[in-house]
């Protein structure tokens, strides 16, 4: 057996194992954190029922050429917001599907570019004494290309950095 052999076929079981790690990984994913905020639930939530409001705390607003529209309810239920921007921040639409004033925010957000995903991302607000718990979430289906990328890349420690600077952003803002 000659050496590209050899290496066709220790190319080929590196492939089919990668491929079968990936398939092997769970259907859903769950990416979550939360932060104690000295602050009152219902001095948190407008800034996060208002889309309008996402500019002055989101991580995701990174793009100051970003195109914005907002349409539907000026805020809670109903309200929509439309971006599209860089690389960065791509192309997506996220829109107020549940809003329980002062305890739960439901919203679905649909990103466009630079990959389509339809994922839920949620609000929970607990309070604990004088401050609250704020808790921000986003979950849904795991289709077998995002299984395959999350081999290579740990999508739970790169999104919930962006959420743990939102978070900290929101903190700084709902405790001024």
């Amino acid at each position: 057996m000659t050496t590209i052999a050899i290496i066709a076929i220790v190319l080929a079981l590196l492939i089919a194992a990668l491929l079968v790690l990936a398939a092997s990984k769970p259907d859903t994913f769950r990416v979550q954190r939360s932060a104690s905020i000295a602050a009152p639930a219902d001095k948190i939530f407008p800034h996060l029922n208002d889309l309008h409001a996402h500019h002055a705390w989101s991580p995701f607003e990174k793009d100051p050429a970003m195109k914005r529209t907002h349409s539907g309810a000026p805020a809670g239920k109903g309200a929509v917001y439309e971006w599209e921007g860089n690389r960065e921040v791509g192309k997506g639409r996220i829109a107020i599907t549940e809003s329980v004033p002062s305890s739960r925010l439901v919203l679905a957000l649909d990103m466009l570019k630079p990959f389509q995903a339809h994922n839920t991302v949620e609000y929970t607000l607990e309070p604990k004494g004088n401050a609250t718990n704020l808790t921000w979430a986003m979950y849904g289906r795991q289709p077998f290309m995002a299984k395959l990328m999350s081999t290579f890349i740990n999508c739970d420690k790169m999104v919930g950095s962006q959420f743990e600077l939102g978070l900290a952003n929101l903190k700084a803002i709902a405790e001024r």
